[in-house]
């Protein structure tokens, strides 16, 4: 049967509506030259679950304990809140409603340049782990603070170093308002680490404190070991909800 033109037009109309009414799906943009992308834009290919765990210790554990330890950390990305995963793509970009596994590089990386673009909610707390050391922290500067955590200062400072060292609070508050994307650039080689926030240098080659070793009290500052030569890359979750995207890095050679 061949439709009258206004009923052609009707459902023409009614077609652009609906497509009009459909999320935006951004096209996840191009690394830069040298870089690859750590997410594709529609899944968690490359990513593995994760928590706060010296990966030394991990590479230590027997191969089944080991590929079982991971396979309960990947299982808790999607575990479901409110009938959604805690992990999930949406429009092209990555979710996190703060709880689950960390998304943990199923590669290692040695010396490398990370860049990534991140948008908090309000009073989210994140942050990037580096080599699986906490953390570059990422937060809602905005929080109230009666713990003097040192939210006011801003993101992109190495958190877990001694306090009041340089670079555990960064230089200068970077941060766009919550809400808006902001971009981080880290580059790590050795155990030195620098920290761009929005194009601000926020960290001028720190070195990053080996937490594991930190937090062992029985070890005495000389006998502390420096981070992981190699590691994964990992996207805290804190409690609060955070969006990733354009996520890439550069492998250095090794210094």
């Amino acid at each position: 049967m061949i439709l009258p033109r206004r009923s052609l037009a009707l459902l023409a109309s009614l077609f652009l509506a609906v497509v009009a009414a459909l999320p935006a799906i951004a096209a996840p943009s191009a690394p830069p030259p040298g870089f690859v992308s750590l997410f594709n834009g529609r899944d968690l290919s490359g990513w593995r679950g994760g928590t706060t765990y010296d990966h030394r210790q991990l590479l230590k554990l027997p191969a089944a304990e080991r590929a079982a330890l991971i396979a309960e950390w990947t299982r808790s990305l999607t575990e479901l809140k409110d009938g959604k995963p805690h992990w999930r793509v949406e429009a092209g970009e990555l979710f996190n409603d703060g709880f689950g596994g960390y998304a943990t590089t199923e590669r290692d990386y040695g010396d490398f340049e990370l860049r990534l673009e991140f948008k908090l909610a309000p009073g989210a707390d994140s942050g990037v782990y580096l080599r699986g050391v906490p953390q570059v922290q990422i937060w809602d500067p905005t929080m109230p603070d009666p713990k003097g955590h040192g939210y006011a200062f801003g993101s992109g400072g190495l958190w877990n170093n001694t306090k009041g060292t340089p670079g555990r609070d960064p230089k200068v508050r970077a941060d766009r308002p919550i809400g808006e994307w902001n971009t981080l650039r880290v580059v790590m080689t050795g155990s030195w680490v620098s920290v761009w926030l929005n194009d601000q240098l926020v960290v001028e080659d720190v070195v990053l404190e080996n937490y594991y070793d930190k937090a062992n009290k029985s070890l005495t500052p000389e006998k502390r070991r420096p981070v992981p030569a190699r590691g994964p890359i990992q996207l805290q979750t804190h409690g609060g909800a955070t969006t990733w995207r354009n996520i890439f890095i550069r492998e250095l050679p090794s210094s």
